[in-house]
């Protein structure tokens, strides 16, 4: 009797036939809390009954059948069984002999009788382009040696750190002069060189657009078909863990944007998976985007709320990276966003809200952060939406920044305007600095601002020649001091000429003509500078981290401002001039009497010994006892210590 309860009980934990899935596995996951469910689903290497192989799991509840195909069978479709857990809508088979490196997809027999061949959804690797196979592999075994990044990461807050990104696509960062696969730059090849220039020029992070499966180069990777696989136009999961083991090495953040906002209809992908809506929402009006033409998670679906949550995890623990960048974030929040009246679905308050959305980024953002002090989760959200980086005890959406895409339009609106017009428009470089408390804030200027006929950075300044630079170099320098974190997409720092394609290599070849190599070296200077003084980070969202000057000067068309520490020491004020007028009279009003010194100017930063100082003297001038006077240049930019 003891015997036969004992055997009754562990039948039940387990579910599967092969005994590695068990009951708890197909209870969680149906509870969408599995967050490592990507360790069950999916293929891994397994050894069953003595022999080694691959052990193969999919969901597909509404599946007739479900039968393994690839070159080991050649694809026949009835070949390969995979056998139902239960109701758990799982379906496993272990294929003893298979090795690492092959292709497969899932044959799926349909209520209807059709068969549909898709990629494995927790593919840890794919086919390159234009196949659409998935590709057998392990991602164990990897020797991280970044435990002191990583250590050091989890002891820091990064709200008091300086964060500054240097957004790219790898694609079309730099190509090599070879025909094969496009002349793309390997994930290794790529962390050397890449690394070194983010090094010298001072970013902190690397921000990786389009890492995960996309079978579109156009989509830039935000069409994704394999959730759990890097790109295999770069190379092998192994050789990306090298990339981001190797940055981490040479103390650079990775970064990865990140779209559980939709999804593509390709026929090897997600869409109607088991021949019905089963990662989307069934109701077109909710299920699809029709600006996009891409298909909407189904945010209420417990399962499809552990896949992604799960996917998100997956990156920050397998692979080590330290934050995603959540694309997309206002069209999820919103039930009408991109539709027309009576093209939504109400919520059952009769609102626009998608309460199934709000209740996932709560839950996500506690898991990945619980789970990973340190990780960053960073939303692109593109309203006034309230409370995205508070916590979700006070009702916030628990994100660690927010993309502040409101500065980024005013910012641009003002600096492409003729001088002459900037007086009328003072107000959009002052708007941000009565709201940039109210959250926590990355200034951006990313890859959507220089695609699409908008110009390039450089094109989008006013004038003609030396006119361009100095009104970037101006812009530039008036970004760094505005509280937040700072985001500059690739080419930005040297002033790119043509739009961003990516389909060729930054034309790097400008670096060593004067205007764009004294660019670079300008943006170079800022970044060091700011990443030495705290007065620049420590108080991003602290009203006592900033002071104006003189925010009023609008028919001079020039900002001073103060930005400090909790230290009140090293303190640094900004003057910017947005005009080609010069000002040798200039005064500039501070708070106390004592020496001002000059840490950097249109030309670049100076030398600490060659750094020229100014003295204040009591001189009522900005409303500030006293006041210095100081040869404002045309489009002059000054940085002081003090």
């Amino acid at each position: 009797m003891v015997a036969k309860k004992r055997t009754a009980a562990s039948s039940k934990k387990k579910a599967s036939a092969t005994g590695f899935i068990s009951d708890l596995d197909c209870y969680l996951f149906g509870a969408g809390t599995h967050y490592d469910i990507y360790q069950k689903l999916g293929a891994h290497p397994k050894t069953y009954k003595g022999k080694d192989g691959i052990y193969f799991a999919v969901w597909a509840p509404h599946a007739k059948e479900v039968h393994l195909v690839g070159d080991f069978n050649n694809w026949n479709p009835e070949a390969s069984p995979m056998e139902r857990i239960s109701e758990s809508g799982i379906w496993e088979i272990f294929n003893p002999g298979m090795k690492l490196g092959e292709l497969y997809k899932f044959a799926i027999t349909t209520q209807s009788g059709k068969i549909l061949y898709k990629a494995d959804p927790f593919a840890f690797s794919a086919e390159y382009r234009p196949g659409t196979a998935s590709v057998t592999a392990d991602i164990q075994g990897f020797s991280w040696t970044d435990s002191t990044w990583i250590e050091k990461r989890t002891q820091a807050d990064a709200q008091k750190l300086p964060m500054s990104i240097y957004e790219v696509h790898l694609g079309s960062w730099r190509k090599r002069d070879r025909p094969e696969r496009d002349g793309f730059y390997t994930y290794t090849e790529a962390a050397h060189e890449l690394a070194a220039y983010v090094k010298e020029m001072g970013y902190t992070h690397v921000e990786l657009m389009g890492i995960a499966e996309h079978p579109f180069d156009g989509s830039w990777g935000y069409q994704v078909t394999g959730y759990f696989a890097p790109t295999s136009r770069y190379g092998t999961p192994e050789q990306f863990m090298y990339f981001v083991n190797y940055l981490h090495k040479n103390g650079i953040g990775v970064i990865l944007d990140w779209v559980p906002a939709h999804f593509p209809k390709d026929a090897h992908g997600l869409a109607d998976f088991d021949g019905e809506p089963l990662f989307e929402y069934g109701d077109p009006r909710k299920g699809e985007h029709p600006d996009w033409g891409t298909k909407v998670f189904d945010y209420g679906k417990n399962e499809v709320k552990d896949f992604l949550i799960s996917n998100a995890l997956y990156w920050v623990e397998q692979y080590h990276v330290d934050g995603l960048r959540v694309d997309a974030v206002a069209s999820m929040l919103y039930l009408d966003y991109g539709r027309q009246e009576g093209q939504w679905v109400p919520n059952k308050d009769g609102g626009n809200q998608n309460l199934e959305a709000i209740e996932f980024f709560k839950h996500l953002n506690t898991v990945v952060q619980g789970r990973n002090h340190g990780a960053l989760v960073i939303a692109e959200e593109s309203t006034a939406w309230p409370k995205v980086t508070e916590h979700p005890e006070q009702d916030g959406l628990g994100f660690t920044f927010k993309w502040n895409m409101g500065w980024m339009h005013d910012f641009l609106e003002y600096m492409k305007l003729d001088p002459y017009f900037r007086k009328y428009n003072h107000h959009r470089m002052t708007f941000g600095l009565t709201y940039f408390t109210s959250e926590n804030y990355i200034l951006v200027l990313s890859h959507d601002e220089v695609v699409h006929l908008k110009c390039s950075m450089i094109n989008k300044m006013p004038g003609l020649g030396r006119d361009k630079f100095s009104n970037l170099k101006a812009g530039y320098t008036f970004m760094m001091g505005h509280p937040g974190k700072k985001l500059l997409f690739m080419g930005q720092d040297f002033g790119q000429l043509h739009e961003w394609d990516e389909k060729v290599s930054l034309d790097w070849y400008l670096t060593d003509e004067d205007d764009h190599r004294e660019l670079q070296n300008y943006v170079k200077d800022l970044l060091h500078l700011y990443k030495k003084y705290p007065s620049l980070y420590r108080q991003d969202n602290d009203w006592n981290g900033f002071q104006w000057i003189n925010a009023n000067d609008g028919d001079r068309s020039i900002f001073s401002f103060i930005r400090r520490d909790e230290t009140g020491k090293k303190n640094l004020m900004f003057i910017i001039n947005f005009t080609p007028v010069e000002r040798p009279d200039y005064r500039v009003g501070v708070p106390k009497r004592g020496r001002y010194t000059l840490l950097l100017d249109s030309h670049g930063a100076y030398k600490a010994a060659e750094a020229p100082c100014f003295s204040s003297s009591k001189s009522e001038c900005d409303g500030q006892p006293y006041s210095f006077s100081y040869p404002l240049s045309a489009y002059g930019t000054a940085i002081f210590r003090f």
